[in-house]
């Protein structure tokens, strides 16, 4: 088990419907009773077991002891809840991804460990897409396989709670994405095309119909490459689809609630939730599961948000009559609610808004929409009063207001990484962990 950067610090274990392990919630509360002020949760984002969850939690809250004061009583919590992270996917808090050539389609064996735990039921399918994934026939059949395999385990119960809460997607509101049901060679060249594009060293390669059947893709055929490496984005954004649905009902059945139990315990300790990638969307989803008359979350940080721009609008720029699924959240936050962005996020910036878009528009076709862009990307986006924008060094310097979305535009630090994640994961820096504590004002 990683040893932990900061201390007094405890896990916070949850389960895949929410629950919480019950010897771990009375070792937070333990955790109170030590007459701690304050108490910061962080939320890791994708990974594949509690040792993995550990590293970034202790890399994130490293700096947190040199930027308080030492009369400061601060206590660290770090949330740990099944998601999954494919094997291409640098951790945070573990360095840049190492030079060198960049990852094949293949699929690691730790990665198809991580999906047939995901969904259970499906080895046949996930072994399957793996095979695929290996082999590269240079055929149309081969794509529309892919594709409905993916798709099945879209379908499958990702913890048997994907409808019990509204999605916060605009395109969920309005119809179903792209990645549901467009025809998949057009989706894989699409993603391959987009990677590509996002990697300046990456050779063009033609562009064109895939080769006869049995043909395996060959490194040089640009095509072939392109649109396999699109097959393994596909199979990504899939599983993140379904991640998202397992992260907000963590949030909203898990977390609110006890968030309201360590109130009605110690009622004076101020509450920090901090969240990266899809546990973004997780501690503010805990929002909407927050007890009435719960006023101890004293700021929100969402770092690389990997949910919806619109999530708290009142009002779609592009469809008036829908709003955000997290509308008017951020007054149950006694404090203000961050959201880091950083223009160098390829996950988000380039891959997500082409998954995320509506089946059949055409207004973008293989060119990212600004319309379903991710929070990490550009912050928030048609809030009410309008977010305080702000780059991370007026943040630092000024302070970040007492209230209301706050965007702040991290891509100073938040810059190394390549594709397919970019700096997605990029968030392990002191100066994060020092927007965090200004805006909650942790331990004054």
């Amino acid at each position: 088990m990683p040893e932990m950067s900061v201390s007094p610090y405890q896990d916070i274990v949850f389960g895949e419907d929410g629950d919480i392990d019950p010897a771990g919630r009375e070792r937070l509360l333990r955790l109170l009773r030590l007459d701690i002020t304050d108490l910061v949760i962080f939320a890791h984002g994708w990974n594949r077991s509690p040792w993995d969850a550990r590293t970034p939690h202790s890399a994130f809250f490293a700096p947190f002891p040199g930027l308080l004061s030492p009369q400061a009583r601060v206590g660290y919590a770090g949330l740990i809840w099944p998601s999954m992270r494919f094997g291409d996917e640098p951790m945070p808090g573990t360095g840049p991804a190492p030079d060198g050539p960049e990852p094949l389609t293949e699929l690691d064996a730790a990665t198809r460990d991580s999906l047939n735990g995901l969904f259970p039921g499906h080895r046949a399918t996930v072994a399957r897409l793996a095979r695929l994934l290996e082999l590269r026939p240079g055929s149309a059949d081969a794509f529309a396989e892919f594709g409905r395999l993916a798709r099945r385990l879209t379908r499958a119960p990702a913890g048997g709670l994907e409808n019990c809460f509204t999605a916060d997607l605009p395109q969920d509101e309005q119809g179903p994405p792209a990645l549901l049901h467009e025809d998949a060679l057009t989706f894989c060249r699409t993603l391959g095309l987009a990677l590509e594009r996002s990697e300046p060293t990456a050779p063009a390669g033609p562009a064109g119909p895939t080769g006869p059947i049995g043909r395996r893709a060959d490194p040089a055929d640009g095509s072939l490459s392109r649109s396999w490496k699109g097959a393994k984005e596909l199979l990504r954004q899939m599983t993140y689809y379904a991640m998202k649905r397992r992260a907000g009902a963590v949030g909203e059945l898990g977390l609110g609630p006890l968030l309201g139990q360590l109130a009605r315990v110690r009622p004076g300790t101020r509450i920090h939730l901090v969240g990266h990638s899809q546990s973004a969307r997780l501690v503010s989803f805990a929002l909407r599961g927050l007890p009435d008359g719960v006023h101890t979350v004293k700021s929100v940080t969402l770092l690389q948000g990997a949910f919806s721009h619109y999530a708290f609008a009142p009002s779609l720029p592009h469809a008036a009559q829908h709003a955000g699924a997290l509308t008017a959240m951020e007054d149950r936050v006694d404090g203000p609610v961050v959201a880091g962005y950083s223009r160098h996020d390829t996950a988000l910036g380039v891959l997500y808004p082409l998954a995320s878009r509506l089946a059949g528009d055409d207004r973008s076709p293989g060119r990212p929409d600004r319309r379903w862009r991710a929070l990490g990307h550009d912050g928030f986006q048609a809030v009410r009063p309008a977010s305080a924008r702000l780059t991370l060094d007026e943040a630092l310097t000024r302070g970040v207001p007492r209230s209301g979305c706050v965007s702040v535009d991290t891509a100073s630090v938040v810059r190394r990484g390549r594709p397919p994640m970019g700096a997605h994961n990029d968030i392990c820096h002191p100066e994060l962990a020092r927007l965090v504590v200004s805006a909650g004002r942790v331990g004054r």
